[in-house]
C-alpha cells in the first residue's frame, strides 16, 4: 500500500467508524485534475444513499481542515457493491469459496490478471484457483481484487 494510501486510511477510517459504518476499503485514483478518493463503506443491513451522504459530509470537513492531497480530486462514498472490491488478507479469507478477478501490479508468473475460485489466504498470499492450477498471489502484488457477483 502506497504511503499516500495509507495516510488516507489512517485519516478517514477513524471517521467512518465514529459514524457507525465499516471502512471497507480506500482508494485513491491520481489522474491530476480527474484525480479520485474513494471511500466504501459497510454495515449490517446494508449501505443507502443517506449513509453515503453523512460519510461523505464528515470527511469533506476532516480532509478540509488536514488537507492531505495538494491537487484537485473528487471524493465519492460508496458501498463496496456486489462486485465489492477486497482490499484486505481478512477480507479475502471472508469470501474463500468465491468467483474473484484480481490484477496485479506487475507480472506474475507471465501474467498480470487471474480469475477463477478464492480459496483463500495463506500467510501474506490470497490463494487463486484457476482452472486447474493454484496460485498464491502476494497481496503486496495485488493491485485489484473484485468479488464476480453470483446469480444462481
Amino acid at each position: 500500500m502506497s504511503s499516500k494510501l495509507e495516510q488516507l486510511q489512517a485519516l478517514l477510517a477513524p471517521v467512518v467508524e465514529a459514524l457507525g459504518y465499516q471502512c471497507w476499503g480506500i482508494e485513491f485514483i491520481s489522474q491530476g485534475k480527474h484525480s479520485v478518493l474513494r471511500i466504501y463503506i459497510d454495515k449490517e443491513g446494508g449501505i443507502l444513499i443517506d449513509d453515503c451522504t453523512a460519510v461523505s459530509h464528515q470527511a469533506s470537513a476532516v480532509l478540509d481542515v488536514e488537507d492531505p492531497i495538494s491537487s484537485e480530486y473528487t471524493l465519492e462514498v460508496s458501498s463496496p457493491g456486489m462486485d465489492r472490491p477486497l482490499f484486505t488478507l481478512e477480507q479475502f479469507a471472508s469470501h474463500a469459496g468465491e468467483q474473484v478477478k484480481i490484477k496485479l501490479r506487475s507480472p506474475f508468473e507471465g501474467r498480470r490478471n487471474f480469475q477463477g475460485l478464492l480459496r483463500g489466504v495463506e500467510e501474506q498470499d490470497v490463494v487463486v484457483q484457476v482452472d486447474d492450477h493454484e496460485f498464491l498471489l502476494p497481496i503486496d502484488m495485488i493491485d485489484k481484487a473484485n468479488i464476480i457477483p453470483s446469480f444462481d
